[in-house]
């Protein structure tokens, strides 16, 4: 994800970041420019002086009442631009909620572990901080398609049983139930304790199912398409009305429109499946670091 001082704005402005829109589409946009420049041409040099045979009206006239149609096109495309944004930034809202409680749910079950076990259980602890602290980092890499076994800490042969396994994250969760119950067993947990305990193991997997939830379900696919058809109909069919009008500035106008449209529907495209490694997407890494030395320090006191 993408750090700035939000109220530094002017300078933002003048820099291109790599992910910038503008770098992403300076080839579609030189196209544009290229095709708008050739009905220019042909309305100016060639369609000015023919005229329609049953009215006797400028064919570039009757051109000029294309831009009503564009005007009420326009503002139904800018609703369809506006929800598909909004459904997109809310996609990756939900998954910063979701990090951030459970960065506040590793840190609860951190300190009711810590707290409950007595001095005798030291290798337990170690077994609670190693799994608690590993889960965040498994679950980042779970959601990205794939775990990397090298950035988790071994514990009682942990890694070993992964060998096989499509579904770490859920592996954890399990053995941590399991060491929670051997513990109940050798009468180190009491029941009451048993159930604090569960309610915040039980929201590791309420968190790891919303996350998945977001990944596997993107946009609908008819509703994505219909809307690329929709700003492309309407970008080649703008300058037809433009020319009329500004003539050879349409280029220059053609070219805006088509970046805004298209910016926010990448931007969008970007943002609805926010685990990635995309600029734009959710620090999955940073969180997950920090939730570690957070477990960390509350096991060391």
């Amino acid at each position: 994800m993408i750090e700035y001082d939000n109220k530094v704005w002017f300078r933002h402005i003048l820099n291109f970041h790599k992910t910038d829109t503008i770098r992403i589409l300076l080839r579609e946009m030189l196209i544009v420019a290229v095709y708008t420049a050739i009905v220019a041409a042909i309305e100016i040099h060639f369609l000015r002086d023919l005229r329609m045979m049953e009215s006797g009206e400028s064919v570039v006239k009757v051109l000029k009442n294309t831009t009503i149609m564009h005007s009420i096109l326009g503002f139904v495309l800018s609703l369809l631009v506006v929800f598909r944004t909004n459904t997109a930034y809310d996609r990756w809202w939900e998954g910063r909620k979701l990090w951030g409680a459970l960065v506040n749910n590793t840190r609860n079950l951190s300190v009711k572990i810590n707290s409950f076990l007595p001095e005798c259980c030291q290798a337990e602890k170690e077994f609670f901080r190693t799994m608690i602290g590993n889960f965040p980092t498994a679950l980042k890499e779970h959601l990205r398609g794939g775990i990397k076994l090298n950035e988790i800490e071994d514990v009682e042969g942990f890694k070993a049983s992964c060998a096989d396994r499509q579904h770490i994250p859920n592996l954890m969760i399990q053995s941590l139930y399991r060491k929670t119950k051997s513990l109940l067993d050798a009468g180190h947990l009491s029941g009451d304790e048993l159930i604090v305990i569960d309610k915040e193991l039980k929201s590791f997997f309420d968190i790891m199912g919303a996350c998945e939830r977001i990944k596997n379900t993107p946009i609908p696919f008819s509703y994505g398409i219909f809307l690329k058809k929709f700003i492309f109909f309407y970008i080649i069919t703008l300058p037809i009305g433009f020319v009329a009008y500004f003539e050879y500035w349409a280029i220059p106008i053609s070219v805006f429109v088509f970046y805004v449209l298209v910016s926010l529907e990448i931007i969008a495209e970007e943002i609805e499946m926010p685990f990635g490694r995309d600029a734009n997407d959710l620090p999955t890494q940073k969180l997950a670091d920090m939730i570690r030395e957070n477990v960390n320090e509350i096991f060391a006191d």
